[in-house]
């Protein structure tokens, strides 16, 4: 889950969200909400409640997230994952429902994405290393060597026993483009069983909206403009419960010779996806579409990732190409507001 350890990177320089909350008080609201921040998942975790009597609640969501990094990080030895991949062309592992469900999952997405979002891309992020201290670009040789055990559907699932299998030896799973919003979703739930109603959760710049803004108004969700630093928006949306997921080619990347290569890895090349996306942004009911959906569409390109979204329900996307276009899903046609007049909204028929 590699993806999960970049910390402030990930805050400072990721396709960032700018939310504008108000703290009017109302009856069952807080003047001043409640507060955590924590590092957590390899970046900075922060939890906003407006509830009264909420700081428990708050505290309860801190651990568990904890405790989902201890089951899904391919970075914790004992993690649920890493046994999975320890055992990789040796023995199925047992693992919880969970865990079980969200490779489930995972696999489908792979499906959806015709194999541009895949779990199994491990061994690739191993050898790039892009985010890290020992960067690197790898040969060709390396690159094609892992691209033989690179595959979702080779994955073998037992629902009865509720065991995973990796059949060749050195496959790993890598959870990083899926697992926080999973996580966010499971923080979302915990706060609609404490009764919960308005929130922001941040898990890295994963953001969830809960409810209104404590003046009974929908949340501002500005877009990071993918070209500058945080802050320059190119453009908004209002939103309430909703997720907003933004994957971009600026968030990390390496340069070698002169030429720029970004953290997302084609399972088919090796190399980072080649198309005109600078961006995309997903806005969906939960964080998990909004996390997994991120990657899958920016893999099949503008075109491709546009018709994967309009065959959803409650699912809209933002794609911002390297050319300063912004293309529009049908559900946000009349929802995004433009604040930068360097880009373009593209109108299609």
């Amino acid at each position: 889950m590699r993806n999960l350890r970049l910390g402030y990177i990930v805050i400072l320089v990721s396709l960032l969200l700018v939310l504008t909350a108000c703290n009017d008080e109302e009856s069952d609201l807080r003047s001043q909400p409640v507060k955590e921040t924590s590092f957590l998942l390899g970046t900075v975790v922060n939890l906003t409640v407006y509830d009264k009597d909420s700081e428990a609640t708050v505290d309860e969501a801190i651990a568990m997230i904890d405790q989902y990094e201890q089951l899904l990080s391919d970075e914790i030895e004992t993690s649920e994952v890493s046994q999975i991949n320890q055992q990789a062309g040796i023995n199925p592992v047992k693992v919880s429902e969970e865990v079980f469900q969200l490779i489930e999952d995972s696999i489908d997405y792979g499906e959806l994405s015709n194999g541009g979002f895949d779990i199994t891309v491990g061994p690739l992020t191993n050898l790039w290393r892009i985010g890290y201290d020992d960067a690197r670009k790898p040969s060709d040789e390396e690159i094609t060597e892992v691209l033989a055990i690179i595959d979702h559907q080779s994955i073998v699932l037992d629902e009865e026993n509720q065991t995973v299998f990796l059949p060749e030896e050195a496959m790993e799973l890598d959870l990083g483009a899926i697992a926080k919003g999973y996580i966010s979703d499971r923080v979302n739930e915990l706060f609609d069983e404490a009764g919960v109603t308005t929130a922001i959760i941040d898990l890295g710049g994963n953001i969830y909206v809960k409810g209104n803004r404590p003046t009974g108004t929908p949340w501002t969700v500005g877009v990071q403009n993918p070209f500058l630093g945080r802050g320059e928006l190119i453009g908004r949306i209002e939103a309430v419960d909703k997720s907003v997921v933004t994957s971009g080619i600026y968030e990390r990347y390496l340069e070698v010779d002169g030429e720029t290569y970004h953290h997302l890895l084609d399972p088919d090349t090796g190399y980072p996806f080649d198309n005109t996306i600078a961006g995309v942004t997903i806005v969906s009911e939960t964080s998990v579409q909004g996390d997994a959906l991120s990657t899958a569409v920016f893999a099949n390109g503008v075109n491709g990732g546009k018709e994967i979204i309009e065959s959803l329900e409650e699912v809209e996307a933002i794609f911002v190409t390297k050319d300063q276009e912004v293309i529009l899903t049908s559900g946000l046609v009349d929802q995004f507001e433009l604040l930068n007049e360097q880009f373009t909204i593209i109108e299609e028929e």
